[in-house]
């Protein structure tokens, strides 16, 4: 696991002075402390952070081909080197190294921009090719690894694992995207393609780009993956609990190759149990297994993940997080570079800080959530759909859509499930009806929260243009499906891939996820969703499947999250810290903001008359990302 940076002239062959190349990757010590270099040509800076895994000391980079014609920085692992090693030596290529970074090189040489049809892992890189004078980019098909890009006011193509290697180079344009601020609103974090930044984007997952000398703009990137939404037939539940455990198993067992230490998350939940589980079975050591609790028993979860431990045999580490840890408040701003509103970042951070200590690759359980329908979200999206295909939209829309404006909101409850949110959702369809459900704060609150000047700004956008342009993609699945393919093109990569790959890097930990294998999921999604949400219970197919391996009350179990207390922190010890940085003068000056609306929202929550935790944790981390790096 590494970091990757880079400098690519369009229009010149200007030589890339050493310093801003050298600044640029400095930022970004934390994802490769072991080591790091350089390599240039006309026009062109190629930069690398390595945390060594495989082939410890006989892999640097950039690394150039045998012939010299390609040089590569990559991030990530790839699982089946060893066997495109084999292919590609039977090929004629030479290979002086034993890892997988030249096993990319060779298969870009002998199949060109297709090379990432062969890759099975996880993997962002640049391969700068001489011959061609050209740049080829590529990212996994799930998203697993980032990659972040722009165009310099020079016109050179500017790369790297993290946005502050790109806000590191003095040329970039540092103006905001204004709908990447609806965006962030509604979702948490802003999706694929877009950044905060108007001038900077995201390669998106399953995309490959190539940049030759003399263009003038970056080209569109091309779509070489994507989710399978045709199904030649539905899997059966005697075939899904057959071949799930087996096939789950195959993608751990390759995901446990590494050179250094190696262990799981454990969280006491189904999916990292799972994880857990299968590698004891694959190894003959005890799996070094950590976990992270709260000292409240309603955020705590230990008791869970002591059961599978114990079960394995595992070397099972606990840390206890006070549940006043909100130092990191500030930190996690700094940590992803753009508004992030995901607080179980908190814990996340903390659980790879415990690993660290005693591993350097760690194995989770993220992915199987979204792969077979596991949030709660899901149900509920169900209950609504059994309405839409009774009602027909214009009637739904002349019944729900007032009884929406009028129900006032229950804020006891989670926000999928409100009285307010569900009846607005009843007058949309599918896709609509989700993106409203799911959202932090809904179109209405969000046109009272943003100021009149900013909503002109915006033109008539919203963020619902980001499931919209999935819906031809959708038209062939069931309501479940759709659901299910728009969590992991939005929420799975920008949220959930984004939250542990930040975290996990700031202390130098590797992160593998064996549910996000491609082959994996090309299997999983079509599993049918009457097995996989069964009598109300979700994710019921890998349940169903995993119960000769775990505990029922871990199977069973109402599912808890990685939550922290949040609501609690606002009305006591951050109280001075929300009505300080949300009222600030950064915050009015921004021109996106009513005032008022900031006030009210902070004045409800403080007093109890509203639950406003989510948008107010929204908000904080929006001032504290404005704060950190806008602020001259």
């Amino acid at each position: 696991m590494c970091g990757i940076a880079g400098l690519f002239h369009l229009s010149s062959n200007q030589a890339i002075p050493a310093d801003v190349i050298a600044k640029m990757n400095d930022s970004q010590y934390h994802r490769g402390p072991d080591a790091g270099d350089y390599f240039f040509d006309p026009g062109v800076a190629l930069a690398h952070r390595r945390l060594s895994i495989i082939d410890l000391e006989g892999s640097p980079q950039p690394m150039m081909s045998a012939c010299q014609r390609a040089i590569i920085v990559f991030n990530g692992e790839i699982y089946n080197f060893k066997a495109l090693h084999k292919e590609l030596t039977e090929k004629g290529y030479t290979f002086n190294t034993h890892g997988d970074t030249e096993t990319i090189l060779n298969a870009y040489l002998e199949w060109g921009e297709d090379c990432v049809h062969h890759l099975r892992g996880m993997f962002a890189f640049a391969i700068w090719d001489r011959q061609e004078e050209s740049l080829f980019i590529a990212r996994d098909r799930l998203g697993i690894k980032p990659f972040f890009y722009s165009l310099l006011s020079d016109n050179s193509f500017v790369f790297g694992s993290e946005l502050k290697v790109l806000t590191a180079n003095a040329l970039f344009d540092k103006t905001l995207r204004d709908s990447s601020v609806e965006d962030y609103f509604t979702f948490g974090y802003i999706p694929e393609p877009n950044t905060i930044y108007q001038n900077a984007f995201k390669l998106s997952p399953g995309h490959r780009l190539t940049l030759k000398k003399g263009i003038k703009a970056i080209p569109e990137s091309e779509e070489y993956w994507d989710i399978p939404t045709d199904f030649e037939r539905p899997l059966s539940k005697e075939e899904v609990n057959d071949e799930l455990v087996e096939r789950l198993k195959e993608a751990v067992d390759i995901r446990m190759v590494a050179d250094v230490p190696l262990g799981s998350f454990l969280s006491g939940g189904v999916d990292s149990s799972a994880v857990v589980a299968l590698m004891s079975g694959l190894q003959d050591d005890p799996v070094n297994a950590c976990s992270i609790g709260f000292d409240v028993k309603e955020f705590n979860e230990t008791d869970f993940a002591i059961e599978v431990a114990k079960r394995y045999k595992a070397d099972h580490r606990i840390e206890i997080v006070d549940q006043d840890d909100f130092d990191l408040v500030d930190k996690l701003a700094a940590l992803y570079d753009e508004p992030y509103a995901d607080s179980s970042a908190m814990p996340t951070y903390r659980v790879c800080e415990l690993a660290r200590k005693h591993v350097t690759v760690a194995l989770s359980g993220d992915g199987a959530d979204e792969l077979f329908a596991g949030y709660g979200r899901y149900r509920w999206h169900m209950n609504e759909e059994k309405v839409r295909q009774v009602l027909p939209l214009n009637l739904r829309k002349a019944v729900f859509k007032p009884l929406g404006a009028l129900y006032p909101k229950m804020d006891w409850a989670p926000r999928f499930v409100r009285a307010k949110t569900t009846f607005q959702s009843m007058a949309m369809d599918t896709v609509e009806g989700y993106h409203n459900s799911i959202s932090i704060l809904r179109l209405d609150e969000r046109q009272k929260l943003f100021s009149k000047s900013y909503k002109q700004k915006l033109n008539g956008y919203t963020s619902l243009n980001v499931f919209r342009k999935y819906q031809d993609k959708v038209k062939s699945l069931d309501p479940m499906k759709t659901a299910q393919y728009l969590d992991m093109k939005t929420y799975l990569v920008g949220d959930i891939l984004t939250k542990v790959d930040r975290a996990s890097m700031a202390h130098s930990l590797e992160v593998r996820v064996p549910f996000l294998d491609h082959k994996f999921v090309e299997w999983g999604f079509q599993v049918p969703s009457e097995i996989n949400l069964e009598q109300g219970v979700g994710k019921k197919s890998l349940k169903r499947a995993m119960e000769p391996h775990l505990p029922h009350d871990v199977l069973y179990r109402k599912k808890m999250g990685f939550s922290i207390p949040v609501a609690q922190w606002f009305r006591g010890p951050l109280k001075e810290k929300l009505y300080k940085g949300l009222l600030s003068e950064q915050m009015e000056q921004c021109g996106y903001f009513d005032m008022g609306q900031l006030r009210r929202l902070i004045d409800q929550h403080v007093k109890g008359v509203r639950d406003n935790s989510a948008p107010l944790w929204t908000l904080m981390m929006f001032e504290s990302f404005m704060r950190q790096n806008l602020s001259e």
